[in-house]
């Protein structure tokens, strides 16, 4: 069986896209080829990796990278995870589609919390719904259900 090749884009590919990618590499390695990018990479967020490798998921040589770093034609969906990324989506190859897939910013959340603990439960709660998303797959991005999605 083909696995579905999915992007995950999101704007800083420095957390959400991160995680994306390494839930989907961890619990759907063998129906998923997922890789991250983001529209303006800016590196990884050393408070997301903390979050997945809490939960056995390394992140450690992880790299922030673009779209233009990467073949677009040579996949099948590309999930935006944050509204800035559905906004900016570069244009794709025809064929592949665009589902938005929308996740709260942590370090948005968590810029103005002054408690090193409640900024990480803000990590872990979107890590979560993530997983979430991610166990899901492939079936939520596919035929109806991915139609619904889509912005």
């Amino acid at each position: 069986m083909k696995r579905l090749r999915v992007l995950y884009l999101c704007t800083g590919n420095s957390c959400r896209s991160q995680m994306a990618e390494g839930w989907t590499r961890k619990l759907r390695h063998e129906s998923v080829d997922a890789c991250s990018a983001g529209t303006q990479p800016k590196g990884i967020d050393p408070l997301a990796v903390r979050a997945m490798a809490e939960v056995g998921v390394d992140l450690s040589a992880s790299t922030s990278k673009s779209p233009a770093d990467l073949d677009l034609s040579a996949l099948d969906v590309v999930v935006t995870v944050c509204g800035h990324a559905d906004e900016t989506c570069p244009e794709l190859p025809l064929g592949v589609r665009k589902v938005h897939v929308g996740f709260d910013d942590p370090p948005a959340l968590a810029r103005d919390v002054a408690d090193e603990e409640a900024v990480f439960e803000i990590y872990r709660r979107v890590r979560d719904e993530i997983r979430r998303f991610v166990e899901g797959l492939p079936a939520t991005l596919s035929g109806d259900a991915a139609a619904s999605r889509d912005a």
